[in-house]
């Protein structure tokens, strides 16, 4: 069991762990040892997550969710399969908490009446700099 915050615990029979060579630091022991953990967790059926949080964690995880709505989590990082396995584990509570927050509404405002003069005066004073660059014609 997972436990996310105090209200969220993702259950075992969510989570599933393959464990694959891994590539990176180990030497000839990384030819031999299954260290690198590949852990799923089948978030769009887990009845944990309610929906918000769970389209929010599915524009978060980005690549790593499949179509199928699993959330894939691999870590190579220590020649340690149950090193790997902790770091795995809390990059997903950590994804999962950083999707429980609810992002602020933005509040549309217009811009004031001094921005608006600032912005047409600096336009009018490029426009004539440009106005300047033509070819000169002789007086003659």
């Amino acid at each position: 069991m997972l436990r996310i915050n105090d209200d969220i615990t993702i259950e075992d029979w969510e989570l599933s762990e393959q464990f694959v060579r891994a590539s990176g630091p180990g030497g000839q022991n990384v030819n031999k040892v299954a260290t690198a953990v590949e852990l799923r967790f089948e978030a769009a059926r887990s009845p944990a997550l309610p929906p918000p949080v769970k389209t929010r964690l599915k524009r978060l995880a980005g690549r790593r969710w499949t179509t199928e709505g699993a959330l894939i989590i691999q870590c190579d990082e220590t020649r340690s399969q149950a090193r790997n396995r902790e770091i795995a584990r809390q990059r997903l509570a950590d994804l999962i908490r950083k999707a429980l927050v609810k992002p602020k509404r933005r509040i549309a405002t217009k811009p004031t009446l001094g921005s608006k003069k600032r912005r047409l005066k600096a336009k009018k004073e490029r426009g004539a700099v440009k106005a300047l660059r033509g070819r000169i014609a002789s007086d003659d």
